[in-house]
Parts: structure tokens; sequence; C-alpha cells
């Protein structure tokens, strides 16, 4: 048998997905989609089949909740009623399938990414982790693909449906104003993210198609604001990726969202309007601050993470595939697709990090 393609291991895993629910047990997010994507990025695709085998046989998922009634995207009363509304979440994704189906999805995209932007943070950025994953897939695939296309509109509806913001003096559905004194770029190297080499490998390409080139941006033309807006991202996920790897936490799990969201968001930006670059950034930023505050035990002081002790990151990744738990492999890919993008020892350090804390709770 022919090794599986990107193409065919995601379509596949979408397909047998297709109608699961977006949560389990106590409002778990359901991760499938995103690692079966990864998998296949990172060059598993053989591995995909199995995974998602094991995902469904340990999982109980969450029915949809029923439709209600549409969602009308030109009545601004209407949709904004509907942000937040977990029980409207079918709503959400029927709206999301009309407009993919009527206008191209880097334009549904640039018109919903504004209004959901500041709603980043529900259910830990998931929503927002899960449309990425769908970009970078739709991004490749084509938009032909009705698959990758209801994937997009999954994701997009089930941010909508867990909108939750944190920014003060903004209502759902407003913009973020991404204005004001000192919400400029960083300076290359602020934040943490300096360019030292650390050790890593790109994607496997024992698939049957070599690995995706790194940024996927091919949908809007560059430009020196895209480049600082995901140079300022990279610094970011670097920034945050050194602080997992040094910080006390009760749980390996929920500080990885504060190296992910952005991650997420990098993959997203340079296919967005330039007008909404910026602020996609300082979201993110202040997303992953909150998310520090909320789950660090002490006040973090992050120690310089060096490459001692560090596996190579293709074992890294190779390691959160044996784990089989989807934080791990989503955390790792990042580490190694942000490796290429602006190399530095801390993604891995942050990889291996939750490696070790995820494999002592699946014991």
């Amino acid at each position: 048998m022919s090794p599986l393609t990107y193409t065919d291991a995601v379509g596949g895993a979408l397909e047998r997905l297709r109608g699961v629910g977006f949560e389990h047990g106590p409002r778990f997010v359901n991760h499938a989609p995103m690692a079966a994507e990864a998998l296949a990025y990172m060059g598993y695709a053989d591995d995909v089949p199995r995974w998602v085998d094991r995902n469904l046989r340990t999982h109980t998922y969450h029915e949809v909740p029923d439709a209600r009634w549409a969602i009308d995207p030109a009545d601004p009363d209407d949709w904004r009623s509907a942000l937040g509304d977990f029980s409207r979440v079918a709503d959400w994704t029927a709206l999301f399938e009309r407009e993919l189906a009527q206008a191209p999805w880097p334009e549904v995209l640039a018109r919903w990414w504004p209004r959901l932007l500041p709603g980043m943070s529900g259910v830990l950025t998931h929503g927002v982790i899960r449309t990425a994953h769908a970009v970078r897939a739709i991004s490749r695939a084509g938009e032909e693909n009705l698959a990758y296309r209801r994937e997009l509109a999954q994701g997009l509806g089930y941010w909508a449906a867990r909108y939750a913001s944190h920014t003060h003096g903004i209502r759902p559905g407003d913009e973020y104003p991404g204005t004001g004194e000192g919400d400029e770029y960083p300076r290359t190297g602020d934040g943490g993210g300096d360019t030292r080499t650390g050790g890593g490998g790109g994607p496997r390409t024992g698939s049957g198609e070599q690995g995706p080139p790194a940024g996927d941006g091919e949908q809007v033309p560059r430009t020196a604001d895209a480049d600082s807006a995901a140079a300022a991202l990279d610094g970011l996920v670097a920034e945050y990726a050194g602080i997992y790897a040094s910080a006390p936490q009760r749980h390996p799990v929920p500080l990885i969202h504060s190296i992910t969201g952005p991650a997420a968001v990098r993959l997203v930006v340079e296919h967005l309007p330039a007008a909404q670059r910026r602020p996609s950034y300082l979201v993110a930023r202040d997303v992953s601050a909150s998310m520090l505050d909320w789950f660090s035990t002490t006040p973090v002081t992050p120690n310089p993470v060096g490459p001692g002790g560090v596996p190579d990151l293709g074992e890294v990744f190779a390691t959160a595939v044996a784990i089989g738990d989807e934080h791990a492999i989503k955390l790792a890919e990042v580490a190694v697709r942000h490796q290429a993008l602006a190399p530095d020892p801390r993604l891995a350090a942050a990889a291996h990090t939750a490696n070790q804390g995820l494999a002592r709770f699946r014991r």
C-alpha cells in the first residue's frame, strides 16, 4: 500500500470526524481534527488513521446541540447576540458553511477574524487554534475540497460559540482597537525572541510528499507589515516557550495554550489583510499574559534555557507521537515549525517539558 499523503490523511480524518461533538467530559475540547492535521503536516500521515481510531475509542464526545434558527450575518444585533452562546454552535457552523460556499475562504476569514479576535481566550484559545489548523489545511488542499471547507466552518463556528473576551470595554463583536502608546511591535529580540540556533529537525517526509514550506503564507503577498507581525508572534511564542519550560505548574496542560494560541495566530496572520495583523499580535500577547496569570503558581522569572539535556526536536516530536497526547503532539509541532521560522532553544525545551509531564499523566 502506498504511503498516505497529507491530503489523504487529513481529508480521511475529517470525514471520519464529521459530526463528532466539539467537547467531551466537563467541557474538554475535541482536539482530534487539530492533532490529525498536525501529524500529517509533520510527515506522520500514515499514523493519522490509528491515532483517530484510538481517540474515538477513548473519548465519548457530547452530541452537538440541535440547530435553533439561522444567524443573519447582515444583522449585527442578531449575530452579536449569538456570540459566546454554545447552544447556538450548530447555527454558527451553518452560517460559516453558507458563507464559505458563497465566497472565497480568505474573504470570509477577513470578514469575521476581527469580530472574533477579542474573544480569542474562550476555551483556552481552542477556537482560534482549530481555525488555524483548518486554514493551513485549506490553503494547501484548496477550497474546492468540501471536507476542508466544513472544517474551517467548524473552527470558526466553535470560536464564535465559545467567544469570551477578557478585554475591558469591548462588547461582543467589537473589533479590537489595536491603537495606543506602547502597542507597537517589539524590536527584534524583545519579548525573549532571540534567534540562537537550537537543535531541531524539520517535518518528516516519509509520507510520500515533501514537508510543507514554513509559514504557508501564500494567500496574501508578503509585506514589511506581514514580516513585522510574524516576527513579533515568533518572539511571543519563544518567550512563552521559555516560561513554560521553567515555570512551576500544577498541571502540564493549561499553560501550553500560552504558546499554541499565538502560534495559531502566526499560522493565519499572513493570510490576513494588513490592517488586521497588528491587532492580532496584540490580542495574542494579551491572552498569553492572562493565561500566565491564571495558571502559574508563583511569580515567574524565566530561567535561561539552553540545549543541555533536551533531545533533538525530531526526537521530541517522535516522543510526543509515542505518548499519543494531543497537547504533546500539537506543542511539539509548534516547536518544530517555529524552529524553522526563528530558531530558539526554548522551543524544544518547552515541548520536551510537556512530554515529560504528559507522559506521567498517561501512565
